[in-house]
């Protein structure tokens, strides 16, 4: 058994990793502060649809309370921290709250699990991090130094950070750079989950740029297996962070997107076209050959199979909440 304490515990991503952690009869603290970017009750659902179990724990707090999370802290314990503000459009808005988040918070945990004596740790970072002028597939080993929203620029950080305190604090870390995560429980304001949304109640879905942006969606299963990886790779890791890349292994451009989430709620999509949008990138691509290499990290869910289980949840939960 591990103890694993998991920051943002409620997410999208999080809950799915505490439920994955639990399943594999891990003993799990998850912490969150449920952040108002998006309403309370999608992260309840999501806590509900975890269940509980005796060997999971959940904590409402802060985790820029660096005592309060020291409390909860021991040697043995595996630091995960994907508590973020996520989101490239929003953080033009909030800067200063997303570096307050992403980089103040993750300095926080940081200093915790040094106080704490914590060796082993695990980073949700983004695949935003390579700007938009990194050549394509995405490399680790890229300088990702012109980061093209305040939302990367803050991962990026968070990055920078772990890397100058490891060698010193004696971190065995990973940082993940996950490429656009989708399933279940996927955060409202995201393009999957808003266009299915919108198409259900036959709104207009407002798609930007030329038709030829795209990404590298990787289903949120696949990034699960991704983190169970991590942890387990850092029971023997060297001291000090490697990066890792967590993709889908497929670029799909957004027309094709909006098709296949059209095919799966048979629906016909209204769509109306507008200008390609501050921050974002034409497109995304991971290099998974060291992630392959190093954590046996390969994705397994295709695009058209992951919008079917996607599709089949979001009924499910909308009719529950309606």
């Amino acid at each position: 058994m591990t103890r694993v304490l998991v920051t943002g515990a409620a997410g999208f991503i999080g809950s799915h990793v505490v439920e994955a952690l639990v399943a594999q009869g891990d003993q799990v603290v998850g912490l969150d502060n449920f952040d108002p970017f998006y309403a309370r009750g999608m992260k309840e659902r999501n806590l509900a649809e975890v269940g509980t179990h005796p060997e999971l724990q959940f904590r409402e707090q802060d985790m820029l309370d660096v005592a309060a999370l020291r409390a909860l802290l021991d040697p043995e314990t595996v630091m995960v921290h994907l508590a973020a503000k996520a989101g490239v459009r929003p953080s033009l808005e909030d800067p200063v709250g997303y570096a307050r988040t992403n980089v103040t918070g993750t300095a926080a945990v940081l200093e915790a699990a040094r106080q704490a004596g914590v060796s082993r740790i695990v980073f949700g970072s983004s695949s935003s991090v390579y700007g938009d002028s990194t050549p394509v597939p995405f490399r680790e080993d890229a300088v990702a130094t012109v980061p093209v929203s305040p939302y990367a620029a803050t991962k990026r950080a968070g990055e920078l950070l772990l890397n100058s305190v490891a060698p010193i604090y004696g971190f065995r870390a990973a940082s993940l750079r996950f490429f656009t995560v989708y399933g279940p429980r996927q955060r409202p304001d995201l393009a999957i989950h808003s266009f299915a949304r919108k198409m259900v109640e036959g709104r207009t879905l407002t798609l930007f740029g030329d038709g030829t942006q795209a990404r590298d969606y990787t289903y949120c299963n696949d990034i699960v297996a991704g983190v169970l990886a991590s942890i387990a790779w850092t029971a023997t890791a060297p001291l000090g962070v490697e990066t890792f890349n967590l993709g889908g292994n497929r670029t799909i451009a957004t027309e094709a997107m909006v098709s296949e989430i059209a095919r799966a709620l048979g629906i016909e999509p209204k769509i109306e076209w507008g200008p390609m949008q501050p921050g974002d990138v034409q497109q995304t691509a991971a290099d998974l050959t060291k992630s392959g290499t190093m954590l046996g990290y390969a994705p397994k869910t295709p695009f058209a199979e992951g919008i079917r289980r996607f599709i089949r949840w979001f009924r499910e939960a909308y009719a529950r909440s309606d």
